[in-house]
């Protein structure tokens, strides 16, 4: 449920869920938007690694829409589970929410690969478990850009809390002049 309570994620008890950025997928997406919302995915993971988030990464049928690209690959903490699913939403992939509970996470940030399918059922789910969610508008994609929109309206409508990356960043980091800023504003210019 949305509140002002969970406007802004909670550190310490947020974790960053990343859906479905596959090879096959990836390829079919919205050509003008890709390179940004990769950019965005990639500043979200150093943000998890900075901060010590949870980070829980899903994909949607591997053998035929392949594995997680590697520019994400690439960005993904030491020892994170990759977690299969033929379900659509995320949040029932066998384990993940197991293991989101288990990390003591009360907030979610989502971000990927369907904005109107994976990315929306895996946040009504959470939103019907009374989890508040951040889905950054720059961190996630579709097909075709009426069908991003879709998504995170729907999302939006559902009480899920639609930002920025640069938003939900500054809202974690709360401060300047920590070490976690410095590390985040190099990677920001």
């Amino acid at each position: 449920m949305r509140n002002a309570e969970h406007l802004l994620p909670p550190r310490g008890a947020t974790a960053l869920i990343v859906v479905d950025f596959q090879e096959r997928l990836f390829a079919a997406m919205q050509a003008d938007k890709k390179d940004a919302v990769l950019q965005n995915t990639r500043l979200l993971l150093q943000l998890a690694k900075t901060m010590d988030l949870p980070v829980l990464v899903t994909e949607q049928y591997p053998k035929g829409l392949g594995r997680t690209i590697q520019p994400v690959k690439e960005e993904l903490p030491q020892g994170v589970e990759l977690f299969e699913k033929l379900i659509f939403s995320s949040w029932r992939a066998d384990g993940l929410s197991g293991r989101f509970r288990d990390s003591g996470a009360r907030c979610g940030i989502v971000i990927g690969m369907e904005s109107h399918v994976c990315v929306l059922g895996t946040v009504i789910d959470m939103l019907a478990e009374d989890i508040a969610v951040h889905v950054p508008r720059d961190a996630v994609l579709s097909r075709t850009r009426e069908n991003c929109e879709t998504g995170l309206d729907l999302m939006n409508r559902a009480g899920a809390w639609i930002s920025s990356t640069e938003t939900i960043i500054f809202q974690m980091l709360e401060r300047a002049g920590t070490d976690a800023f410095k590390t985040m504003s190099k990677l920001l210019k």
